[in-house]
């Protein structure tokens, strides 16, 4: 066996094994109480293109925090975090026609500021209100839950 040979096995092994941590982490994370939701960091408005930016991944609740894990990252934690006390959902919307392949479950977006940092969330109506729910379970006068816009 050629040396190009051992170098192409060892790529096709090394694609293997990543792959299947990909499955496996995301199959843990959803036996844990995880849930399908997409992410990203800009609000379509600031974007030219409104499919660009999302990344498909899990939620976790935890405690006060909605832990995200994106799902074609390698990463063991969280790619981001969202404190449910510092979490304003800024506005609500379906998807734009060009969204729909790119967050095909996807029933809702929501427009979220946490820290003057501004995300969407897309999640399907069911994710939504367990969303919705433990955002409202967090103790009086800890969350600004929507702002009223215009």
């Amino acid at each position: 066996m050629g040396p190009t040979a051992i170098v192409v096995s060892i790529a096709l092994l090394l694609a293997c094994l990543c792959l299947t941590y990909l499955a496996v982490r995301r199959v843990r994370l959803m036996r844990g109480g995880g849930v399908d939701a997409c992410l990203r960091r800009r609000p379509a408005g600031v974007l030219r293109d409104v499919t660009a930016g999302w990344h498909f991944g899990v939620g976790r609740y935890r405690g006060d925090e909605l832990a995200w894990y994106r799902l074609t990252s390698l990463r063991i934690g969280p790619s981001m975090v969202l404190d449910r006390t510092r979490l304003e959902i800024v506005g609500r919307r379906a998807p734009f026609e060009g969204e729909a392949y790119v967050i095909p479950d996807a029933a809702n977006v929501l427009h979220c500021r946490v820290d003057g940092q501004d995300v969407e969330l897309a999640m399907t109506s069911e994710v939504l209100t367990g969303f919705l729910s433990w955002l409202e379970a967090a103790p009086p006068g800890h969350v600004e839950f929507y702002r009223r816009a215009g």
